[in-house]
C-alpha cells in the first residue's frame, strides 16, 4: 500500500496507513489514479515544519475529495478520521489538511519537523515518507517569499500507485494516460524548474572573488544604515576626492596644495590632525574641482617622494561631508554646502542691550529690523500693557471686595467665639465655688465630729479612773 511520487527534485515514496485510516487512504489512492495531483505546485514550505500541496490551482484554497467526482458537490468534502490517533512524531509524516471543519479534500502535508504536537487531533495523519528523505531535505531547504511560496517552481509531475488494496468504485472514470498541463497550472511565475539558479557558473575565480566583495560590502553599509552611520546604504562617496596616506609629519596643508595644484584647481586641501596636540596623523584628503584632475593626480602621484616618504594615493571612500538629520535622513553634500555659506552670513540678531542701553538690562533677543517696525511693536505692546492693567485693576477691586466681605464674616464668627468662650469660663466659676462651699462645710461637719468624739473618748477614761477595783487597790496600798 503505497505510492511514488515524481517531484520535479526527486522522487518519494509514501507507505499509506490503509487499516488505521481507510477513507483518507481511499481518498488519495483513487485521486492519485485519475492523476489529479499530476502538475500540482508545491506552494508552501516552512523550514523545518511543513511542505503543503495537493491543490491543482496551487493557491492552497482549491482542492475537492475523490468523492465529489462520484456523488456531486455536496461531497467535495469528507469527514475526519480520528480514532485510532496517529500523532506527528517523525520526519515524513503524510497528513490530509483541515479545511477548518473537520473535513478533508485533496490538499495534504509532510512534515519536515519532529514532535509537532499541535498538529494533532487537527489534521489526519494517513501515512508516511520512507523513500527520498534526501528529496524532502532539498526542499525543505529551498529559498522562499514571505508567504512562505518557494521561488522556484517545485511541482508534482506525475503519481504511480504501488499498491491498491481499494477496489475502484462504480462510476469513477480513469484515464488512459496522463492528462497535459493547462496554462493556468504552469503560469506560477516562479524560476522554472529547469532552471539553474547558481549565478557564479561560468565565472572565472577573480570575478567570483569580485561578486563576494561586492555582496560584503553592501551587507556592511546596510549594518551601517541600520545603526545610523550612513544615510543610506546606496550612498556613494565622491569621485573628485584624493586619500593621501604614509605622509611625513612635517608636510603640511600648503605644501601639498602646491604640489597636487600642477593637475587642476584644487578645492580644499586638509592634512588631518590630532584633536589634542594638533600633530599630524600622516594622511590627507585633497578634493578637486573636477574629476579628470583627480584622475590624473591618482595616476602619477601614487608612489612619490615627498618630504622624504613615499607617498600612497588612493580614491577617497569616505562621506563624512555628507550630513544628515538623525537616522534615515536623505541630505547630500550639497545640502551641507548652503548650510554651510547660511551658516557664515551675519545674524539678523542682536542683543537688546545694545540696541537700546539701559540699567538693569535683561540680556533678550530682539530682531536688528527698521525704526518704523519697532515703533509698530512697541505701541502694540503698550496697547496691551493698557489692557491688561485695565483688567487687573477690575480683578484687584474685586479681591478687595471679596476681602471686606471675609473680614466681616471673620469678625463675626470672633464675636461669637469669645461670647461662648465666656459663658463657659462663667459656668466653671460657678462650679467652683459651689464645689468650695461643699468642701467648706464638710470640713467644718468633719472638725465638729472629731472635737465629739475627742470629748467621748475622755469621759471613758474618767470613768475608768473611778471603778471600785482601782479604788480598793489604792487603799491597800497605803496600808502596805
Amino acid at each position: 500500500m503505497a505510492v511514488l511520487l515524481e517531484t520535479t527534485l526527486g522522487d518519494l515514496v509514501i507507505d499509506l496507513y490503509t487499516e488505521e485510516r481507510p477513507r483518507a487512504c481511499l481518498n488519495f489512492l483513487k485521486l492519485c489514479k485519475v492523476k489529479y495531483y499530476n502538475y500540482c505546485l508545491i506552494y508552501n514550505v516552512q523550514r523545518d515544519f511543513i511542505i503543503q500541496t495537493g491543490d491543482p490551482m496551487g493557491t492552497g484554497r482549491g482542492g475537492e475529495s475523490i468523492f465529489c467526482q462520484l456523488y456531486g458537490d455536496q461531497a467535495r468534502f469528507f469527514e475526519a478520521e480520528k480514532v485510532p490517533r496517529i500523532k506527528h512524531k517523525k520526519k515524513g509524516t503524510v497528513s490530509m489538511v483541515n479545511n477548518g471543519n473537520d473535513q478533508h479534500g485533496s490538499q495534504f502535508l509532510i512534515t519536515t519537523g519532529e514532535n509537532l504536537d499541535y498538529l494533532d487531533g487537527v489534521h489526519t495523519v494517513f501515512g508516511e515518507v520512507t523513500e527520498g528523505m534526501d528529496v524532502l531535505k532539498t526542499i525543505n531547504e529551498t529559498f522562499v517569499d514571505k508567504d512562505f511560496i518557494p521561488y522556484q517552481d517545485i511541482r508534482i509531475n506525475h503519481t504511480v500507485i504501488l499498491d491498491d488494496p481499494f477496489e475502484d468504485p462504480p462510476g469513477l472514470s480513469i484515464p488512459d494516460r496522463s492528462p497535459e498541463p493547462t496554462k493556468e497550472q504552469l503560469d506560477s511565475g516562479r524560476i522554472g524548474a529547469d532552471e539553474e539558479i547558481d549565478d557564479l557558473k561560468g565565472r572565472s575565480a577573480d570575478e567570483i572573488e569580485e561578486v563576494q566583495a561586492e555582496k560584503e560590502a553592501k551587507t556592511r553599509a546596510i549594518l551601517l544604515e541600520m545603526v545610523g552611520d550612513l544615510p543610506d546604504a546606496e550612498v556613494k562617496p565622491p569621485e573628485n576626492v584624493l586619500f593621501v596616506c604614509k605622509l611625513n609629519p612635517v608636510t603640511t596643508d600648503e605644501d601639498l596644495e602646491i604640489i597636487f595644484s600642477r593637475f587642476g584647481p584644487i578645492k580644499s586641501c586638509e592634512v588631518i590632525r590630532d584633536w589634542k596636540t594638533g600633530e599630524s596623523l600622516c594622511y590627507a584628503f585633497i578634493e578637486f574641482e573636477k574629476e579628470e584632475d583627480c584622475e590624473k593626480a591618482y595616476f602619477k602621484m601614487d608612489n612619490v617622494l615627498i618630504d622624504d616618504r613615499r607617498i600612497h594615493v588612493d580614491f577617497s571612500q569616505s562621506v563624512a561631508k555628507i550630513k544628515w538629520q538623525g537616522k534615515g535622513g536623505r541630505y547630500t553634500k550639497d545640502d551641507f554646502k548652503e548650510y554651510e555659506k547660511e551658516r557664515d552670513k551675519p545674524s539678523k540678531l542682536a542683543l537688546k542691550e545694545k540696541v537700546k542701553p539701559k540699567q538693569d538690562a535683561k540680556y533678550d533677543l530682539v530682531l536688528d529690523e527698521d525704526v518704523e517696525e519697532s515703533q509698530t511693536s512697541q505701541s502694540r505692546l503698550a496697547k496691551k500693557q493698557k489692557k491688561k492693567k485695565h483688567h487687573h485693576s477690575e480683578d484687584e477691586e474685586d479681591d478687595k471686595r471679596t476681602k471686606k466681605s471675609k473680614d466681616s464674616d471673620r469678625k463675626h464668627e470672633g464675636e461669637r467665639c469669645r461670647e461662648k468662650i465666656k459663658s463657659v469660663k462663667k459656668d466653671r466659676h460657678r462650679s467652683r465655688s459651689r464645689s468650695q462651699e461643699r468642701d467648706y462645710t464638710y470640713s467644718k461637719q468633719r472638725d465638729r465630729y472629731k472635737d465629739d468624739f475627742q470629748i467621748r473618748d475622755w469621759d471613758k477614761k474618767a470613768d475608768r479612773s473611778r471603778s471600785p477595783k482601782r479604788s480598793k487597790d489604792k487603799e491597800r496600798s497605803k496600808y502596805r
